[in-house]
């Protein structure tokens, strides 16, 4: 809204012209962002508080863990909430893109919290069934494949880094690759939500790397250096990935260890999938293996370790999956475990990004 009422007024002052540039606006994304969510998280931890939104623990979690029953939970509305508002105040909203990401968050977001809604009404860590999460958030994510297979400037063209001249056309294979993609960062960031603060971070993390990938593809004469591909009209999703910068940092304020408040599903589910989607729409999709390496490697431990209980008739890999809990079970406090997965994913990031250049 800011941008099309202030932006306009350039012919009167010319000092509004500053609203044209996407590095301003994302920089007040990020603070605007961010004080929304400073300024609404007591209201919101209170109003869960008093509507009894407190998380349930696993029964068979570390036993650190069972301290931490009744903690709100459904944080994640107010990073939702602070990065929607963000974006209307400060993006182009005739920009395909942002709506597309709105699209995501509120889909995905309302699958969380359906499932926090159930965890809380039945009293128990088990809310939507595995199954029906699967398949409502495959609904959503086909609809957001849908739309950028068939969204004209858009092209389904896959990106492989380190290789300048491979860029396979996927065609209709596009919309399943879309999916899986989407639907396996959701899931991803939704296994790594289980410590204090041990998810926001890293998605934060991958949230600052994918702006700068999005400012990147999104401007023709850049793009065309790095020899990178070149998405008309992307670079404007640096405002949406900067308000959830802000939103993201906002709300590791309240939850940092000890946590006053949990994102919940509604938060992990909606970040994942802005994530992938995100990937996609920039055109670095294989470099999120890499910039979200961390949740990569969270997904897979419980895939192996579930393989492995089944095949060998109970035996583990580790000790307990996802892997933050096997190191917790080693003897490694909470906030050690978290501080050191951020480090690795703020590694994991530089790395991404230095490969734009080895082509």
């Amino acid at each position: 809204m800011l941008y099309h009422l202030l932006y306009p007024l350039k012919t009167v002052f010319g000092g509004f012209n500053v609203f044209r540039y996407l590095t301003f606006r994302s920089i007040f994304a990020v603070l605007t962002a961010l004080f929304i969510c400073l300024i609404i998280g007591p209201w919101v931890i209170r109003k869960l508080k008093e509507l009894s939104f407190g998380q349930y623990i696993r029964e068979d979690g570390p036993q650190s863990h069972h301290q931490k029953a009744g903690t709100p939970t459904m944080g994640g509305l107010m990073i939702l909430f602070s990065m929607v508002v963000t974006t209307l105040l400060w993006a182009d909203l005739t920009n395909f893109y942002i709506w597309l990401l709105i699209g995501v968050s509120l889909g995905f977001g309302a699958i969380g919290f359906w499932d926090d809604y159930l965890k809380v009404i039945k009293k128990h860590n088990r809310g939507l069934s595995g199954k029906a999460k699967l398949f409502w958030q495959s609904v959503v994510a086909t609809l957001v494949a849908l739309a950028l297979y068939l969204y004209p400037d858009f092209e389904t063209t896959l990106t492989v880094p380190f290789f300048k001249d491979l860029n396979p056309n996927l065609g209709l294979a596009f919309l399943p690759v879309a999916v899986f993609i989407i639907v396996g960062t959701a899931n991803a960031v939704n296994l790594t939500d289980g410590l204090d603060g041990l998810a926001i971070g890293p998605v934060t993390i991958a949230a600052a790397f994918y702006l700068i990938f999005a400012y990147l593809a999104g401007n023709a004469r850049i793009a065309a250096y790095l020899q990178i591909p070149f998405v008309r009209g992307v670079g404007e999703l640096s405002i949406f990935l900067a308000a959830l910068v802000g939103a993201g940092i906002g709300f590791l304020w309240f939850n940092a260890y000890p946590a006053q408040v949990f994102m919940g599903d509604v938060g992990a589910l909606a970040l994942g999938g802005i994530l992938g989607t995100a990937a996609i729409a920039v055109k670095q999709e294989i470099l999120l293996m890499v910039v979200g390496g961390l949740f990569v490697v969270e997904a897979l431990s419980v895939i192996m370790q579930v393989c492995f209980f089944k095949v060998t008739n109970g035996r583990r890999i580790f000790r307990m999956a996802p892997i933050h809990h096997h190191f917790e079970l080693k003897g490694w406090p909470e906030p050690k475990v978290i501080v050191r997965f951020w480090i690795i994913s703020l590694v994991l990031g530089l790395l991404s990004l230095s490969a734009l250049k080895l082509r």
